[in-house]
This record gives C-alpha cells, structure tokens and sequence, in this order.
C-alpha cells in the first residue's frame, strides 16, 4: 500500500497482532468455521486490525484497505451493475466508528457493518 503520506512509522508492526487478526477470521472448532459468512469475516477482520492497534501508525488505514482487498478477493466488493457495495464516505465513517467504539461494543460493531455490507447486497 502505498502513500502520497508515507514516513518512517507508517504500516510498521508493533508485533504480531496482524497475523493474529488476519488469521483469526480462518479459525474453526469442532469442524464448524467460527464466522460462516463473507460478511462476518470481513468485518471481523476491519474490527481487529483497527483495534488491535498492531502498527505504529496507520492502523485504520490499513484496516480499511484490507477490509476492501477481502472484500473483492471474495468477489463482494461490487454489486451485479458493477457499483461498489461500499462508498468511500461509508468506509471512512465506518472505520472511524470501529476505531472509536468500546470494546465490550464489538458484536453491536461487527452487526452494522454486516448490516451496511448486505444491504449494498441488494
């Protein structure tokens, strides 16, 4: 990911935690994926690396660019007439809000950006 603002401290890792967000969404019990949807996975994943704070800067950044290549890597970043399921005001608003939520919020979190996402769906 490249920046017209780039410095020394942008996408440096503090520690693994981004592997651990990334691979989060992957895990399984008992033979049953933890997240089932597209949906729920991907804003699962906005969720973590936005929270776990796993670089020095630009964590919401690259939670949202993550967030979007998950998105069209899984063939839902745009609509049937080929229009983005998510704005880019959406994107920001909703990144900020994840940024800015409480931990014990994050099912109420991860709900309405399943919400946004499905109702682009349509």
């Amino acid at each position: 990911m490249r920046s017209s603002s780039s410095s020394g401290v942008f996408a440096v890792p503090k520690d693994q935690s981004f592997y651990s967000s990334v691979s989060q969404i992957a895990q399984s019990f008992n033979g049953e994926e933890l997240y089932k949807s597209i949906e729920e996975k991907a804003a699962t994943l906005l969720y973590l690396i936005v929270k776990n704070h796993s670089f020095v800067d630009g964590n919401k950044r690259i939670g949202a660019a993550c967030f979007l290549y998950f998105l069209r890597q899984n063939n839902l970043l745009y609509k049937k007439d080929q229009s983005p399921v998510i704005s880019n005001d959406t994107l920001a608003a909703i990144t900020l809000f994840v940024a800015t939520s409480k931990k014990e919020e994050m099912d109420t979190v991860k709900k309405m950006v399943i919400s946004i996402l499905n109702r682009g769906i349509a």
